[in-house]
């Protein structure tokens, strides 16, 4: 019993000991939180004193930045309307000062003029004086020879005239007597000399081509079924294209050379591809037809080149290269143009002239004749037109306008272009007046075609014993086509010579063009 009271009272005992050290512990620990506590907020206090001290340095710096940056820009302007300032008043003195020499000018002028004014008063004087004294001259003069001034002057300029008459004609007399002797013995020897010297084959054109195959089985192809191909071929070339029964042969008929040869070259593309239609056709007829613009001009340079001539405008070198493709009188264009180039300088060396534009207007004086479009102009007139268009010189102008004589010559270069343009067309075998007046109708043919609205394109075929009119069709209705061509053969009928009878045929054609993407 008494342990248990013991125990009893050490538990009791043992809590009231615990109990006070626990309250003891806690006000220790209550007494270091509030330490910590405070030293946190002092920390704080000190930190936000520091913070507030750096941003207001900061500010500090940052609006004495603004500040000079201010003073900076304010000190600019001040010098800059201190410098415009100074300019103004420059200005103004320079104007001042040139106010006061234009002042004192105008009083130097004024007071020369004076003196001007006084002299010629002075001279005046003087002049009506010498006036005087010498009709008084001229009266005692005239008592004393009994003759007045006039009559003596008409009797010395009479006697003068006819001395110097005499000798003008003994003189004339001389140089004609030794040019007659002389002139027709050297200008037989230039032109001689000339031909000899610059003596060329002359090509003769014809309206025929022939296109030669490998086996007759390829022209079933170039037929087509139902002769589809071959019309689209003879549509988009505008020449006739005969199939018959000539072996490995093709005959291309067209009285304009570029077409023909398009027509050619379509031909082997088309053969050497293997893909013959209609569209194929059309496809392979535009390419061939700028690759022919593009040997035109190669063709124009490289006739620049070898003649020597630099300079010419491009228009005019691919003038020349069409040349290639185009006859006159049978007589291929190019090699006269040529010809007639190097005859002319020929002669204008062996006669001192310049022999550059002598050259020069031996090409160019048929270019009239192969314009894109057809005035109604002689060519010798058209070709002077173009050449003083694209800056040639005046007596290159001129000796293109004048070797038919539709203009007055005004240079030596011109009668000796002329002379050569007739050397070169009247050699024998040269030309072939047949084939000119053929070439000449079927443009006629063609051109009077085109005159009416809502015609597109025009091709003579056949010789020209079938003309083919391709219209618009969103301009022209089937009713109207059939009196277009009855139309057109009445003013054949009535405004051409022709041999035999002219079909005109029209086309008429719709197509619808859409793509798959």
């Amino acid at each position: 019993m008494e342990t248990t009271i013991s125990i009893i009272v050490s538990l009791i005992i043992g809590v009231v000991i615990g109990r006070f050290l626990l309250q003891l512990l806690f006000k220790k620990q209550e007494h270091a939180a509030k330490e910590k506590a405070e030293r946190i907020i002092k920390e704080a206090e000190q930190q936000g004193e520091h913070y507030k001290k750096q941003r207001g340095l900061e500010a500090k710096e940052k609006f004495l930045q603004l500040k000079s940056e201010y003073e900076k820009e304010v000190n600019q302007r001040n010098n800059g309307i201190a410098q415009k300032e100074n300019t103004l008043r420059q200005k103004d003195q320079s104007f001042n000062q040139k106010l006061e020499n234009l002042n004192r000018e105008k009083q130097d002028l004024d007071t020369k003029s004076k003196k001007l004014d006084q002299l010629f008063e002075v001279n005046q004087k003087k002049s009506d004086e010498v006036d005087q004294i010498k009709n008084q001259h001229i009266k005692q003069l005239e008592t004393i020879a009994g003759l007045s001034a006039d009559e003596a002057r008409d009797q010395l300029v009479n006697s003068l005239r006819e001395e110097a008459r005499s000798q003008a004609i003994m003189q004339i007399k001389d140089v004609v007597d030794e040019a007659k002797l002389t002139a027709s013995k050297e200008a037989k020897k230039v032109v001689i000399q000339t031909i000899q010297r610059t003596a060329t084959e002359s090509a003769i054109e014809n309206t025929v081509s022939i296109f030669n195959i490998e086996n007759d089985e390829i022209k079933g192809r170039i037929i087509g079924r139902e002769g589809r191909n071959i019309r689209a071929l003879e549509a988009a070339t505008g020449v006739e294209i005969i199939v018959d029964d000539t072996p490995e042969a093709i005959i291309l008929s067209g009285f304009d050379p570029v077409r023909r040869e398009i027509a050619r070259l379509s031909l082997h593309r088309l053969v050497t591809d293997g893909r013959i239609h209609p569209a194929r056709i059309e496809e392979v007829v535009a390419k061939t037809r700028t690759q022919i613009e593009d040997e035109i001009v190669e063709i124009g340079e490289r006739t620049a080149i070898d003649l020597g001539i630099h300079g010419l405008h491009p228009e005019l070198i691919r003038m020349v290269g069409r040349m290639r493709y185009r006859s006159s009188y049978g007589q291929n264009l190019l090699q006269h143009s040529r010809e007639v180039a190097n005859f002319a300088a020929t002669m204008a060396a062996e006669l001192g002239l310049n022999v550059k534009f002598a050259k020069r207007a031996g090409l160019l004086h048929d270019i009239g004749k192969v314009p894109d479009d057809n005035p109604e102009l002689p060519h010798a007139i058209l070709g002077m037109q173009l050449a003083e268009k694209y800056k040639e010189h005046p007596e290159v102008c001129n000796a293109i306008g004048a070797h038919h004589d539709e203009i007055e010559m005004t240079s030596l270069i011109s009668p000796i272009v002329q002379a050569c343009d007739a050397i070169s067309g009247a050699r024998p075998g040269a030309r072939r007046e047949v084939v000119e007046s053929y070439i000449k109708r079927l443009k006629e043919l063609e051109e009077l075609a085109l005159s009416y609205p809502g015609v597109e394109k025009t091709f003579a075929i056949q010789a020209g014993r079938e003309l083919r009119v391709v219209v618009e069709s969103e301009k022209v209705t089937d009713a109207q086509s059939e009196i277009l061509a009855a139309d057109i053969s009445n003013r054949i009928q009535t405004e051409m010579t022709y041999p035999g009878q002219i079909k005109v045929t029209v086309i008429r054609e719709t197509r619808s063009v859409s793509f798959a993407k």
